[in-house]
């Protein structure tokens, strides 16, 4: 059940990234300047990240199967439009329904997740489904990128579309939300109320707001290099070619696999390391971009290759936020609370795209410049993490000393 929900979000993962390959041949299709080409992304983007808290809400009321099966139809929609597509209006729309869909599959997948495996899993269950949707990435990267070459943009987007058939084919046929006889307790629905209890409790939660801002700090400087900015960045600013491009964004997708093993691993046996993971993570990011963006005259290509090491540390550590979310919600407010934590790097993302391009036309594709940017964030992001952290691990402790204490009380003299 958990690998039909991972084989979506692999899809989805494929469609969103497909435009970070693309980007110089969709500057040339529709005849857009940086700031043009970038609000392909950040509509994308905004979209995902206002869908997040009613995907959670979703979630928590439909369940799984059936926010995943309107997600992969309106990915799917959106991927073949935008194959069709020859104006920039309707590749905007295209692109907006593609995020729509997209952002129905990773909080589906924790949803699975949490009802197919026990709750010790998931911190690895978490990261095995990051790794699965950078798999996604990898086709991108290797596949995608040598088909538009090839074959042109129709039949390489319209193909990939194909995939999204597959995906939703595979989720009507065999997909269940949990196992038989683990059915879930049955929750009220009382309208606004609902909605509005649901929200505000996860809220509430210095859990989940401290995951929040981890997703929010970790996450968005390797999507917008992936998805859209670091091809001209290593084409245009770097001299590289496009192969050698194409092989340094695999090297990121790569990077992330082998990390979000390793930090799966180590948290699930180390609860305590989630921090230290954390802040190591975003201080290794700020010094890797510091040392390309300082350098005199176009870094080597070792540099670039550390760069590029480093940035797959981000999507590991952004998943971080979800693990300091879990224990903080009750099962019946998980999707809800991993709707809002998921907001966070994406709306770090959404607001990086549009800088960057912005400033690119401003300088005269001056991406030294640009990509300061990426500090400004990390710096706003960091302050909140260790505000919050300290309130967020209290809570978390009388969590399991209650847990505990009602264990005992529950035990048969």
């Amino acid at each position: 059940m958990w690998t039909i929900g991972v084989g979506v979000y692999f899809v989805a993962i494929t469609f969103r990234t497909s435009l970070g390959v693309a980007g110089i041949d969709a500057a040339e299709r529709f005849d857009v300047n940086a700031s043009a080409l970038s609000t392909f992304s950040l509509l994308q983007l905004l979209v995902y990240a206002g869908m997040q808290i009613p995907v959670g809400l979703l979630v928590d009321r439909w369940g799984t199967k059936k926010v995943l099966t309107l997600g992969a139809v309106l990915f799917t929609i959106g991927q073949f439009g935008f194959a069709l597509s020859d104006s920039y209006a309707m590749a905007l729309a295209c692109r907006a329904l593609l995020g729509c869909g997209d952002a129905m599959t990773f909080i589906s997948v924790l949803r699975l997740g949490g009802r197919w495996f026990p709750a010790r899993r998931g911190p690895l269950i978490a990261q095995l489904a990051g790794l699965v949707g950078m798999a996604g990435n990898l086709v991108t990267t290797l596949v995608l990128a040598r088909v538009l070459a090839a074959v042109g943009w129709t039949p390489t987007f319209a193909g990939s579309a194909l995939g999204g058939v597959l995906a939703l084919t595979l989720v009507l046929l065999f997909l269940k939300d949990h196992p038989e006889g683990h059915e879930p307790e049955p929750v009220a629905h009382l309208g606004r109320d609902y909605v509005r209890r649901q929200i505000a409790d996860a809220w509430r939660e210095p859990g989940t707001r401290l995951g929040l801002w981890v997703h929010f700090t970790t996450q968005f400087p390797a999507m917008v290099f992936l998805l859209l900015w670091g091809m001209p960045f290593l084409v245009d600013a770097q001299g590289l070619s496009r192969g050698t491009a194409g092989e340094l964004l695999t090297l990121i997708v790569l990077a992330n696999m082998v990390i979000g093993l390793v930090y799966g691993q180590v948290i699930a046996r180390h609860h305590a390391a989630r921090t230290p993971i954390v802040l190591g993570t975003i201080a290794a990011t700020a010094a890797a971009w510091a040392t390309v963006l300082s350098w005199p005259g176009q870094p080597p290509m070792g540099v670039l290759l550390m760069l590029c090491t480093v940035l797959g540390a981000c999507g590991p550590a952004s998943m971080i936020g979800f693990d300091f979310a879990r224990p903080a919600n009750p099962p019946e407010r998980q999707g809800t609370a991993s709707g809002i934590v998921n907001m966070g790097g994406f709306t770090a993302s959404m607001t990086t795209l549009l800088a960057v391009g912005v400033l690119l036309d401003l300088t005269g594709d001056n991406y030294r410049i640009a990509f300061t940017t990426i500090f400004v964030l990390e710096a706003v992001g960091l302050s909140q993490i260790l505000r919050l952290r300290g309130r967020a691990q209290r809570r978390e402790q009388e969590r399991v000393v209650a847990s505990r204490v009602e264990a005992v009380h529950h035990v048969p003299a």
